[in-house]
């Protein structure tokens, strides 16, 4: 609620505080779930990057590991499009345009774990946009949706 509501700085603060308490071996989802959400608080590009691949990471330990489409329970699956998503993004504002190809691809490749509601659509409408964006050499899409909700 403090980063939707325009307090970036303090929200930022308080997620590191969950980190702390979490810990770099805490349960994987929940270091997936806060580095998700610690991302979109970062000022600085590859800080968010950093951010989503500890996210990524985490996810990969809740899984098989890194495949192009992983496998694991349904809810931890869900995550991937939006993570890769997120991560293909990180990598257009850093000019890393192939890396942001790559990570896109796997989005879309994971894509079929998503259901059929709102927050799939906003997903793949801005996979779609940020497809666009990397085909035109154009600005990066804005507002992607970017966190699955944990249940």
């Amino acid at each position: 609620m403090l980063h939707h509501g325009g307090d970036r700085e303090e929200a930022r603060g308080r997620f590191l505080a969950l980190w702390a308490e979490i810990g770099e071996d805490g349960n994987p989802l929940h270091r997936c779930t806060l580095a998700h959400y610690l991302a979109d608080t970062q000022e600085e590009p590859a800080d968010e990057l950093a951010w989503d691949l500890r996210a990524l990471s985490a996810a990969e330990e809740m899984t098989d590991g890194p495949s192009a489409v992983p496998d694991g329970p349904p809810e931890v699956r869900g995550f991937f499009p939006s993570l890769h998503l997120n991560l293909a993004a990180d990598y257009v504002k850093l000019g890393r345009r192939e890396a942001a190809r790559g990570h896109l691809r796997r989005a879309r490749g994971t894509a079929d774990a998503l259901g059929d509601d709102p927050y799939a659509e906003g997903v793949r409408a801005a996979m779609d946009r940020l497809e666009r964006e990397l085909s035109t050499g154009g600005e990066p899409p804005v507002g992607p949706p970017r966190r699955p909700r944990a249940s």
